[in-house]
């Protein structure tokens, strides 16, 4: 999901070479999701902005980065986006069968943030981004994509220029209030939001882990349940066999026994003979016996 403002687009953005920063907010903690934001202005505007005492969101307090947040929406000379991404979609990208990395989701955050932005209509010249792996590889990266724009790419980007400082508060205050205002979908009793700051050595994020832990369906939605902090709690959880999981790709599956053929069971091209056999429950496939489920022939 994704938030953008000012609205409509102010005549500067597409009418003036403009200059954005991208930062991230989030990217270590156990619970919530990971936010990149940017900030946007135009090139002429780069010494007003200076002068608003952007600084990196994590050497300010929650106070003075709410107060910072609040002035940078209320500019009309400034514009900014943020791309909020679930924890679920974390996990499950970090998961797959062809995994991507949490750099490459990075990757693909910052991206889409450079190109929502120039779909806006902004005049997007320069791009100063806070690097997430090898800052040269991350900047040609950029700059394949987007070859029109000038990228530039270094650590500590955000204390570095103001305009990836204004991201980074972007970045902080809204992953701070998603986090803050995060409703439970879970409904199991005792559930609390008391979870501290989310990161693996909180103490308190430690104590909801294990306190929210269930033996079969996991964690809640909240948790990043791929990150590493999660597996000491699954010591007791109950071990869960898929049918498709025994099988090798040759049809042998991890205990030795072949698969059956159809044929070997009395399936074949025969209707009335598959009739018979769907009708007796005669090879059936275990999943279908052990649900008692039946063959439907008449809708009504």
């Amino acid at each position: 999901m994704g938030s953008t403002c000012p609205t409509p687009l102010p005549l500067w953005a597409s009418s003036q070479p403009c200059i954005m920063g991208i930062d991230e907010a989030g990217r270590g903690p156990v619970l919530g999701p990971m936010v990149y934001g940017c900030l946007f202005c135009a090139v002429s505007y780069q010494k007003t902005l200076a002068s608003l005492n952007f600084a990196d969101s994590k050497t300010l307090k929650e106070e003075k980065r709410e107060e910072l947040f609040e002035n940078l929406k209320a500019n009309d000379s400034i514009g900014w986006s943020v791309d909020i991404i679930d924890p679920r979609d974390l996990s499950a990208k970090m998961l797959k069968k062809t995994k991507i990395n949490l750099n490459e989701i990075s990757h693909d955050s910052a991206m889409g943030l450079v190109s929502r932005v120039l779909d806006m209509g902004v005049l997007l010249t320069e791009v100063y981004v806070d690097t997430v792996g090898d800052a040269e590889k991350y900047r040609i990266k950029l700059s394949e994509r987007f070859p029109g724009i000038k990228f530039v790419v270094a650590k500590k980007a955000d204390s570095l220029f103001p305009v990836v400082s204004g991201a980074s508060i972007v970045a902080k205050v809204t992953r701070d209030r998603a986090l803050h205002g995060w409703v439970l979908e879970e409904t199991a009793e005792n559930m609390h939001n008391n979870f501290g700051s989310g990161y693996p050595g909180d103490p308190e994020t430690k104590a909801w882990l294990d306190h929210h832990k269930h033996s079969v369906f996991g964690f809640p939605t909240l948790v990043r349940f791929s990150w590493g902090t999660c597996t000491p709690y699954f010591k007791d959880i109950v071990e869960v066999l898929w049918e498709s999981d025994e099988l090798d790709e040759d049809g042998s599956d991890r205990r030795g026994k072949r698969q059956l053929k159809l044929t070997s069971v009395g399936i074949s091209g025969c209707k009335r003979k598959t009739e018979e056999i769907e009708s007796s429950g005669k090879g059936r496939c275990k999943f279908f016996l052990a649900r008692k489920l039946e063959q439907a022939r008449n809708f009504h």
